[in-house]
């Protein structure tokens, strides 16, 4: 039986002033009318139920996450009482749906991504879920053939054609490349080997859970005890104890990197990660002038610009080209889309000024 992992407890700093401590990029509505949270939540509904899904988010997080999914169980919803990267993560998912369901299937995405069209998402899921039932111990993970050298991406490099399921292409993993510099982007993606990796998984929870003991002892005795604890009085405490004593470690860098059986599914779909506010240009249509607008604007000789504001604000500007506005409650950004990478080191510079109140 399929079961699902959101995994939602990222900051996105890259998204101030809009995404703050207590509303991260995950909450956002940054197309349409649903925030990427319920947009994950959306693409995986027809695939694993709200009983079968668990999110695991920032313990700060934990009622936001319940006000935006009214449908999904309270006691499917974790709070991490520390961030400490996807391996974990992953693993008290693994851990909590195999104590359940120990022969169950899992699905790991992200919840900050975008993925068009749906039903593409969904076919590869299926694709990849009867790939787990029929080799137990493989992890599979979906590679995005790469339209440009990225080097904010890391990268699969894909070995020969294993099987084949609903038309879906799946390889061996050769092996796993981290950020490259522009250079090896470029030679990437002209050999026509790479993928990005998207951080979407699917497997036997059994099988991660197996590598994690294989590779990572003492991260999976602490998940499991705290699976172990989940139905008992102290879950809160054996949580936060365990959790805070955790390395800090992704799941490539612990597991996939040295498994013995890792297939990439050619992903069928558009996905989009979202990662800085150059991806609304993506998600958004384009005035005449070319600017993506969410919100109140009147503009002369304007260009070229991301602007954003709060409903009921009013954004005005007059000969300016290639910039970033963004409006949100008591703080303002304005950048030059080039340094759109920077917003990051601002948040920084924030915090050592002590305006925490800003963020």
């Amino acid at each position: 039986m399929l079961h699902a992992v959101i995994m939602a407890g990222g900051g996105g700093t890259r998204f101030w002033p809009r995404s703050r401590k207590a509303r991260p990029k995950q909450f956002l509505t940054l197309a349409g009318d649903r925030s990427l949270l319920q947009m994950a939540m959306d693409r995986i509904e027809a695939l694993a139920p709200p009983e079968r899904t668990w999110v695991i988010t920032g313990e700060a997080y934990r009622a936001e996450t319940a006000k935006q999914l009214p449908a999904l169980p309270a006691d499917r919803i974790v709070g991490e009482p520390c961030g400490r990267d996807t391996a974990p993560c992953i693993g008290l998912g693994a851990a909590l749906i195999a104590r359940d369901d120990p022969d169950a299937v899992m699905l790991t995405t992200p919840a900050d991504h975008v993925i068009e069209p749906v039903q593409e998402f969904r076919r590869a899921v299926l694709a990849a879920v009867q790939t787990a039932g029929e080799h137990p111990s493989a992890l599979v993970t979906f590679g995005i053939p790469p339209t440009f050298p990225s080097t904010g991406y890391g990268y699969i490099h894909r070995g020969a054609e294993a099987s084949s399921r609903n038309g879906i292409s799946m390889c061996r993993v050769r092996g796993f490349r981290e950020k490259p510099n522009a250079d090896l982007a470029e030679r990437f993606v002209v050999s026509g080997e790479y993928f990005w990796n998207s951080g979407i998984f699917v497997w036997k929870a059994a099988a991660v859970l197996a590598q994690l003991r294989e590779q990572r002892p003492a991260l999976y005795a602490a998940v499991q005890r705290i699976a172990d604890a989940w139905a008992g009085p102290n879950r809160q405490a054996v949580l936060r104890s365990e959790y805070e004593a955790m390395e800090k470690v992704s799941i490539d860098f612990a597991v996939m990197e040295h498994a013995p059986e890792v297939l990439v599914a050619q992903a069928p779909y558009r996905w989009d990660d979202v990662g800085s506010w150059l991806a609304l240009e993506r998600m958004n249509p384009q005035d005449a002038d070319g600017n993506t607008v969410l919100g109140e604007f009147c503009g002369v000789n304007t260009k070229g610009c991301v602007i954003v504001g709060d409903a009921g604000r009013m954004i005005g500007t007059i000969g300016v080209e290639n910039l970033l506005i963004i409006q949100d409650g008591d703080a303002t950004l304005v950048a030059d889309r080039r340094e759109e990478s920077a917003v990051k080191k601002l948040v920084e510079l924030l915090q050592q000024k002590r305006l925490e109140k800003y963020l």
